[in-house]
């Protein structure tokens, strides 16, 4: 088992946007390392506070993904924090070790972690 993060950042607080955008998200960290739906144990979604408009799993149901556990929690609201990001962790079944795994960071969360960034 292994744990997988990803973070996007979106341009707005829209609706179909953070589900798009948690798509993408969703999408880009499954085909990095090679994983199906079957693989998934669980995700946890975090927004960060100015983001209202969806939860992050919707997307991740309209993915296939209704038979896995998923959880939506707020982050933390920091002051200086980057704004408008989705974040996930994604629990796992693979034969990856540790360092093959595939981080992945989108748009302007790359900026969190430019060590992983894809």
């Amino acid at each position: 088992m292994r744990a997988i993060r990803g973070a996007i950042q979106l341009d707005m607080d829209e609706r179909e946007h953070l589900l798009a955008s948690t798509r993408e998200l969703v999408t880009t960290v499954l085909e990095s390392n090679h994983l199906g739906l079957e693989d998934l144990i669980s995700v946890w979604f975090t927004v960060t506070p100015d983001l209202h408009s969806e939860f992050p799993a919707v997307a991740a149901r309209e993915l296939g993904m209704g038979d896995v556990p998923l959880m939506c929690t707020q982050e933390m609201d920091v002051t200086g924090a980057m704004p408008r990001v989705v974040r996930l962790m994604a629990h796992v079944m693979t034969p990856l070790a540790r360092g093959e795994i595939t981080h992945v960071y989108l748009r302007g969360a790359a900026a969190l972690r430019r060590d992983l960034a894809q």
